[in-house]
């Protein structure tokens, strides 16, 4: 059976959560996609989101130069979200992080367990 986009089940702003894990396990990110951003990044094997605040495409790594390149995409059970399995170049976080979530909460306190990567 073809996979169409348009089978997941969006939220009322036409988004679904796209949640990005490289090849050891490690979860990198949680961005956005929209119908067009899944089947962009289905044709083309780049990640494409939906930057909400610039209210347009974002292809991971287009102007930071850390791409992410798709392996496999996963729909869960709901079908209302995403697993994208990428090959990460670089840190996945704008913060120059390996992944977004870096900040652990440990004992009420919350502990960064990520170090910026060297340049």
């Amino acid at each position: 059976m073809a996979f169409d986009p348009e089978s997941l089940r969006y939220n009322e702003a036409g988004l679904i959560p796209a949640i990005a894990q490289d090849e050891a396990g490690t979860v990198l990110m949680m961005a956005w996609m929209t119908a067009e951003a899944v089947a962009r990044t289905l044709e083309t094997g780049r990640v494409t989101y939906w930057s909400r605040s610039r209210q347009a495409f974002w292809v991971k790594g287009e102007t930071s130069g850390h791409v992410q390149r798709l392996i496999e995409m996963r729909v869960d059970c709901d079908r209302d979200c995403l697993l994208v399995l990428v090959e990460q170049e670089g840190p996945a976080c704008h913060t120059n992080r390996r992944s977004c979530f870096y900040t652990a909460i440990r004992d009420g306190a919350e502990v960064e367990i990520l170090t910026p990567m060297a340049d």
